[in-house]
């Protein structure tokens, strides 16, 4: 990870130059492993982020404003009990061990002033955050670990708290030049030069050992046993260089970004090994970095923990739906085949002067077919031929209601399975609690959910997505059932222009013409958008259906969001996010701040486009 030791100590100095003296005004647990302190300076105040998350690990200043849950977890009550209005004395790292202790000054219960120290672990999927005493001993964690999680060191309340176990690396801060050249040159001749100065340096990533083997090798691969006396004067000038920007923190944010625009890494020291395969560019803080590098993916974490719940019942619904409409299609198919009860009852009804009661069978000859091939018909020995005759007769009347039935039941579990599917593709496109919120508020009205006790009052709906094509047109994209019913069957007018992905589920788009005729640029880019905001998203070519909101209807009883429409044209557009950013109101503004979805028949027409 491209967080080590030596990257961390830059940041223990960033933060020290900026917090040293602040003090604690606030503590929130926005998720389970992250811990925010609002820390009030004399001219600024800022936002610390302790994160634990297995994948995005760190401690930083962060301009990210998470929501918080409506209940703060324990260990977030904990903390601000011991440590609101408490100030930040020192900030301290041992050696280049990637952790971070933070010494706030404060008050006891009996107003004497102590010393209370959060630690911050940031080691993968081993971080965690600590609460240690005066003493030195553990008050509580982030993730407390017992004797049947390790084995090594137990993090529990009440136990003395312990470094992690050393690893066998020597320390660019103390150790001697040459004694780490001897620790790397010792490794096996066929290793890489910069896994052997991973595996001999503590505090290094593998993206600054690898720098370390571009420099020295020209850029090109590099192996123990090749290097040579010249490349080993290299090889100690560079550990050297970087030895000097370790201790004296004089390295900066560098980050490195792919040929798609999408974060690759970052250091401390100006990246070459990519070349013209990645972009480098220096970053105003290390902070700053950081919150770039994780951003978004925090952002999708935190809502990926947050709907678990509402997935599960989604996933859940959608199975038992699907099993009870398999069920019901081999109930259906042995319906289909009630027409031979019926005959059977045909033929005993026409040979009763042949038959007897206490018959276990009757061969009789199949009128029903020219060669009238003789056929074994069960019989009940108990009952009269007529009598046996009459119960196919009941036999084929009760297939024959039940198939009317299972028709109408399988077909209202696959529309019910649409609106759920169109719900899934909802949840994968929430990009705040608060749309997370609303599809729960949604499930409730639909049963899906229970309705907690009491009253409680439900945020106001966002509305829907508002955007300006290039040419001026008014573009407006539902987030959700509830906004796209809002959208398509109040807002709009009957002759503005309604689009929707075909076959698949995504947002209700509208293009408010308000008097004027649609252009082709307007039209393309509202199929675009519908595609965007759709479950296609991925793909590169969309179909997407459009026809004016006065051949768009909803039938009676339908679910949430799920209409069908007439008289369609079918246009074809390729998702793009970025043209969908720019096209958005809010960004142009710089403000802060189915299948019933399916045909019914009829060619598109009604409306012209200019040119």
């Amino acid at each position: 990870m491209a967080l080590d030791g030596a990257f961390l100590r830059h940041l223990k100095r960033e933060i020290e130059e900026a917090a040293l003296g602040s003090r604690i005004d606030k503590v929130y647990q926005p998720s389970r492993d992250e811990v925010v302190l609002f820390l009030r300076g004399h001219s600024e105040s800022r936002r610390l982020l302790l994160s634990a998350r297995v994948n995005s690990a760190r401690v930083g200043f962060t301009e990210d404003t998470p929501e918080n849950p409506k209940e703060p977890p324990m260990f977030c009550m904990l903390l601000r009990k011991k440590l609101t209005g408490a100030h930040l004395a020192a900030v301290r790292q041992p050696g280049l061990e990637r952790l971070l202790c933070f010494d706030f000054s404060t008050l006891d219960e009996l107003g004497d002033k102590t010393t209370l120290t959060l630690i911050a672990e940031v080691m993968g999927r081993y971080s965690n955050v600590i609460l240690t005493d005066g003493g030195g001993k553990i008050i509580d964690a982030l993730r407390r670990v017992d004797a049947s999680m390790s084995s090594e060191r137990l993090v529990l309340p009440g136990l003395a708290y312990q470094l992690p176990p050393p690893q066998d690396k020597l320390c660019l801060l103390t150790a001697d030049r040459e004694e780490i050249m001897e620790r790397i040159c010792s490794k096996p001749g066929g290793t890489e030069l910069s896994k052997a100065i991973l595996a001999s340096v503590q505090g290094l990533s593998p993206i600054v050992c690898r720098e370390v083997q571009n420099l020295v090798g020209c850029g090109g691969d590099l192996r123990v046993a090749e290097v040579t006396p010249e490349l080993r004067k290299r090889l100690s000038l560079f550990l050297g260089r970087l030895a000097d920007t370790v201790k004296e923190t004089s390295g900066e944010p560098y980050l490195v970004t792919g040929l798609k625009q999408k974060p690759l890494d970052f250091s401390f020291l100006p990246i070459e090994q990519y070349g013209i395969a990645a972009t480098v560019s220096k970053k105003g803080s290390f902070s700053g970095l950081l919150d770039e590098f994780y951003g978004e993916r925090d952002r999708m974490e935190r809502l990926r923990s947050r709907s678990q719940d509402l997935l599960h019942i989604l996933r859940a619904s959608s199975e038992r739906l699907s099993r009870r409409i398999n069920a019901q299609r081999c109930d259906l198919e042995r319906c289909g085949k009630r027409d031979e009860l019926r005959i059977c009852g045909d033929l005993l009804s026409a040979n009763l002067y042949r038959l007897k009661k206490g018959l276990p069978e009757a061969e009789l000859p199949n009128y029903y077919e020219k060669t009238q091939p003789p056929v074994k018909i069960k019989l009940n020995p108990a009952l009269t031929p007529s009598q046996n005759a009459q119960k196919y007769y009941k036999e084929y009347r009760k297939e024959k209601t039940a198939e009317s039935i299972l028709t109408v039941q399988v077909r209202e579990a696959k529309q019910e399975l649409a609106y759920l599917d169109t719900v899934l593709d909802e949840l994968s496109r929430a990009t705040s609690e608060h749309d997370l919120a609303e599809i729960r508020a949604e499930l409730m009205e639909q049963g899906y959910l229970r309705k907690p006790r009491g009253r409680k009052k439900q945020a106001p709906s966002q509305g829907a997505m508002q955007f300006r094509t290039d040419d001026g047109f008014r573009i407006l994209v539902g987030r959700n059932n509830r906004e796209n019913d809002q959208l398509t069957l109040k807002q709009a007018g009957k002759n503005d222009l309604w689009f929707h992905t075909k076959n698949i589920p995504g947002s209700h788009v509208v293009l408010f013409l308000e008097g004027k005729k649609p252009t082709a640029q307007a039209v393309s880019e509202a199929a675009m958008l519908a595609a965007t905001f759709s479950r296609g998203r991925e793909s590169s070519n969309v179909a997407v259906d459009c026809t004016e909101i006065r051949h768009v209807s909803k039938p009676q009883g339908a679910k949430p969001g799920m209409v069908i429409y007439k008289s369609f044209k079918t246009l074809f557009a390729s998702p793009d996010r970025k043209a969908a950013d720019r096209l958005r109101l809010e960004n142009r503004q710089r403000l802060s701040g189915n299948s019933l979805h399916g045909p019914d028949s009829g060619k598109f027409s009604g409306w012209e486009v200019s040119p």
